[in-house]
């Protein structure tokens, strides 16, 4: 068996093209722009990179956006005051608080405070909560990126074993929950594993629908998969490559190359679930904006 490729980049460009349509009669209707205000602390690569691809998503569905940078020394007061202000602010719809934070920082105080109804991540415990009692709210980005792409194509889970690797709150215990919610789009049976799991593998054999986050290279190898099995890598790691410009190449937490002969679908990474994660974002951003005006719509 050789697994179908699950494309990420074409999804996530349907979604945005949907965004951008409703953006555009958002607008018609004689509301305000749409607005994603990011907090950036520090100069990381890795969060400038991040911030850089959500800026350009912005630009490209209409939504108005902009990054307030921050020293990697500011206070945790002091970026609570700055949190308060845009949470105060009725012309900004999302706050984004690009992760990680400095080491004296905790990202719980940070993320909680954030007005929820701004939390367009989907990581505040009053969202989390509500994800968890199925009602409507901001899902986390990326696991409610891999549930559009299940829907794109058509890939089943209500009855599936699904088997989540990785026990993130911004990956792995939301996409855990959705799985197994009783709702349309979920009804899997459930097993969440993480690095305190003994052998893995016992777990990961057995599963129809294998979601793994662990931000491990190459940690699933295809001989701890059975045939047929749906992979969802969520893994990018930088690995060293002699043979590439930039010195290394992006790498998913699964084995591309022996894991594909034996699933049925598979993401790659890159191009997998990465841009769905963005698109998502965008998503949640507009509904924001919808619930600004119509706050019976987040009840």
């Amino acid at each position: 068996m050789s697994a179908k490729l699950i494309d990420g980049k074409k999804v996530a460009e349907s979604i945005r093209n949907q965004v951008r349509e409703d953006v555009i009669q958002w607008m018609d209707y004689g509301n305000r722009r749409p607005y994603l205000q990011v907090i950036q602390i520090g100069t990381d690569p890795g969060s400038t990179t991040y911030i850089g691809a959500k800026t350009k998503a912005c630009q490209d569905v209409g939504i108005g956006t902009g990054t307030d940078r921050l020293p990697d020394t500011i206070s945790a007061k002091e970026l609570k005051q700055i949190v308060k202000k845009y949470n105060e602010s009725n012309q900004i719809d999302g706050i984004l608080v690009q992760l990680p934070l400095p080491n004296h920082l905790s990202a719980h105080d940070v993320i909680e405070s954030i007005d929820y109804r701004k939390d367009v991540d989907g990581f505040h415990p009053m969202n989390v909560g509500r994800l968890a009692v199925d009602q409507p709210t901001f899902r986390s980005c990326t696991p409610a990126g891999i549930f559009e792409l299940f829907k794109y194509y058509s890939i089943q889970v209500k009855s599936k074993h699904a088997v989540v690797v990785g026990a993130s709150n911004i990956v792995g215990s939301p996409m855990a929950i959705m799985l197994s919610r009783e709702n349309s789009t979920g009804k899997a049976t459930t097993t969440i594993c993480h690095k305190f799991t003994k052998d893995l593998t016992q777990h990961t054999i057995s599963a129809d629908i294998l979601v793994v986050a662990a931000g491990q290279p190459n940690l699933i190898k295809g001989e701890m998969v059975k045939e047929g099995v749906v992979v969802i890598d969520v893994g990018i790691n930088r690995v060293a490559d002699e043979n590439s410009d930039k010195g290394y190449k992006l790498v998913g937490d699964c084995d591309f190359e022996s894991v594909s002969k034996k699933a049925s679908w598979i993401t790659p990474v890159p191009g997998g679930v990465g841009p769905m994660t963005v698109a998502m974002l965008m998503k949640n951003t507009l509904l924001a904006a919808k619930n600004s005006i119509y706050p019976e719509n987040n009840k």
